[in-house]
């Protein structure tokens, strides 16, 4: 199939040509912050460097990180470059821990933000001609309104359902002729199973072909099940609020991992511990500078997640970098006995046992001077629990595939 990109020019940018534009970016964004944000110049002149020392982006060590933390210190507005009346739109995290961080938008930024969903959507083959149901949340979260936005980009009918009333997304679904689908892993995976309560076989009932999933974390169990019941193509989608919010990098139908858009973020990955940058390929913590953000550029902005680089060609034709699937994050990482375990690898585990549903709890305990991992998990059949023989059988299962 020839393969469609939504910006030809910049997606098939060659590299050599890409890094030159991302040097003059990287030197006119580290400009704007030391000049328009009291923040970033006080870290710079705290390390005795001026933007006159930053000639690209081998220079970006030299630069200061930026963390979640940092932003809540500076809230609401300390961290924009943009003076109030520039400001069209405000998105802000859920704050569950402590303030919010609160992410401003020029219509420059909204422009660029709705451009970029719309690469993204190319990237899983969606055209014109489809119907997208955006089941995201609308509101302070990023997801519904970037998504909306790239929908409408591309010129494909956009359905608003946002999240919720799921057995009336599966009606509108069904009645509409919804294409494709978009929102978070979990709640695909909700929409297949309440659909099959209903009645319906989705995979062979309804019109849709694909799901652009993102915001969480997925299994490749879970990704085979939403793909297996839905009968659909899986691609995902990656952004955070802080950054920009849905559309980042994204998934493409012809290979694993998700390109970056690194004519407007550039990304690292480094050690979390020591903060070094790690070659291509070794797993680490994902780093973003934002190129062309107006009101809230970012420098070297630590996000949390675990993955690496994907430095290879890509039959898509896309020349931009991939990152891997998010394996976890540095600040849910468990080290028991000297191994770092994340979540996410528990929960593939748990999704290739089919007695059990994807849904758990990890408690960590001190046993003398031994840190031991509780498992408890959730029976799909809860007939199970009258057969002694039968649990058992179970529990060595999954205690084996644990280990």
């Amino acid at each position: 199939m020839e393969q469609v990109y939504w910006n030809p020019t910049m997606e098939t940018m060659p590299r050599e040509q890409l890094r030159a534009l991302q040097n003059e970016r990287l030197r006119d964004v580290v400009r704007r912050v030391y000049e328009h944000v009291p923040f970033y110049r006080n870290k710079m002149q705290q390390l005795g460097i001026t933007p006159n020392d930053i000639h690209g982006v081998e220079d970006l060590h030299l630069l200061p990180f930026t963390e979640k933390q940092d932003l809540r210190n500076n809230y609401p507005f300390g961290l924009f470059a943009v003076p109030q009346s520039e400001i069209v739109r405000i998105h802000a995290s859920s704050g569950t821990t402590g303030k919010p961080s609160v992410a401003g938008y020029t219509s420059g930024d909204v422009d660029r933000w709705a451009e970029l969903m719309a690469r993204a959507m190319y990237c899983a083959n969606v055209g014109k001609s489809d119907i997208v149901q955006v089941a995201y949340g609308y509101g302070l979260f990023t997801g519904g309104l970037g998504a909306h936005a790239g929908g409408e980009a591309v010129g494909c009918s956009v359905i608003p359902t946002s999240s919720g009333n799921t057995k009336r997304q599966i009606q509108m679904m069904k009645d509409l002729g919804t294409d494709i689908l978009a929102c978070t892993p979990s709640y695909a995976l909700l929409i297949a199973d309440t659909a099959i309560e209903m009645g319906y076989d989705p995979a062979k009932d309804f019109k849709v072909s694909g799901v652009i999933l993102g915001a969480e974390p997925a299994s490749e169990g879970m990704r085979d099940e939403i793909r297996q019941k839905l009968g659909v193509q899986y691609c995902d989608v990656y952004g955070l609020s802080e950054v920009m919010g849905p559309g980042v990098a994204m998934e493409c139908s012809a290979s694993h991992g998700l390109h970056v858009a690194e004519d407007h973020f550039y990304p690292e990955i480094v050690d979390p511990d020591t903060l070094k940058p790690v070659p291509d390929g070794t797993y680490g913590e994902l780093v973003f500078t934002t190129l062309t953000r107006e009101c809230c550029p970012l420098v070297r902005y630590r996000t949390r997640d675990v993955t690496r680089i994907i430095n290879e060609e890509c039959s898509c034709g896309r020349t931009h970098r991939k990152i891997d699937r998010i394996i976890g994050r540095t600040d849910d990482m468990m080290i028991i006995r000297g191994v770092n375990v994340f979540p996410s690898q528990i929960e593939s585990v748990i999704m290739q046992i089919p007695q059990i549903s994807p849904h758990y709890m990890l408690y960590i305990r001190r046993e003398g001077y031994h840190d031991t991992l509780e498992v408890q998990v959730e029976l799909v059949d809860g007939s199970l629990l009258d057969s002694f023989a039968a649990l058992e059988e179970l529990t060595a299962t999954i205690r084996a595939k644990l280990r």
